[in-house]
């Protein structure tokens, strides 16, 4: 049950996220426009959650990496799912985006 849990919110075993980015991840900050811009992943790309749908064209690769962060890790595991279920078939939750920052730097 807490397998299944984790694998529903994309936190499984470790993740090199600077690999992802080596092989070409793009980060997807689901954050509202106000938060993104208090600060954020330099190079990530904005779409609050309630838009990702909307905007998915914006992520043409289906098979490129996908990195999704928010805040504390709740949008980012909804974004990711949001993903998985349209298709894309590599997608990472980062969790917040100051943690993942600390990751990738």
């Amino acid at each position: 049950m807490i397998d299944a849990l984790k694998k529903l919110l994309g936190m499984g075993p470790q993740t090199d996220y600077t690999d992802l980015l080596q092989r070409g991840a793009v980060i997807v900050d689901v954050r509202s426009r106000g938060e993104y811009a208090g600060g954020h992943i330099k190079g990530s790309l904005n779409i609050p959650l309630d838009q990702l749908q909307g905007n998915l064209s914006k992520l043409k690769d289906k098979n490129k990496p996908v990195i999704t962060c928010c805040a504390s890790g709740m949008r980012s595991a909804s974004a990711r799912a949001i993903l998985k279920s349209n298709g894309y078939s590599e997608v990472y939750n980062g969790g917040g985006w100051a943690s993942l920052q600390n990751k990738i730097h």
